[in-house]
């Protein structure tokens, strides 16, 4: 499963919208869809079932990804800029 973790991280980028995020997270849920299609699954098949909760499953690990790296450059930023202020501070 963590390739397919990978696929789908790889497929969103941090830089997109949380609406950009969610149309690729539709467009993997419609493939998964007519993938269970093909294999004449059933809805209510519990194997159907399982690969939903784990289509979800990644598209909340990816998300999850994403929010630390977000929350990561955010901290990044609020470092560099105290950093800034504290040399400015020393040189004034």
């Amino acid at each position: 499963m963590s390739d397919f973790t990978d696929l789908v991280a790889r497929a969103v980028s941090p830089a997109m919208t949380r609406e950009e995020r969610e149309a690729v997270y539709q467009v993997v849920k419609q493939a998964m869809r007519r993938l269970q299609e093909r294999e004449n699954l059933q809805p209510d098949d519990p194997r159907a079932r399982l690969q939903e909760h784990l289509v979800e499953e990644t598209i909340r690990d990816v998300e999850a990804l994403v929010t630390r790296y977000l929350a990561r450059q955010t901290i990044l930023e609020a470092e560099r800029a105290n950093a800034a202020a504290n040399a400015a501070a020393s040189d004034a």
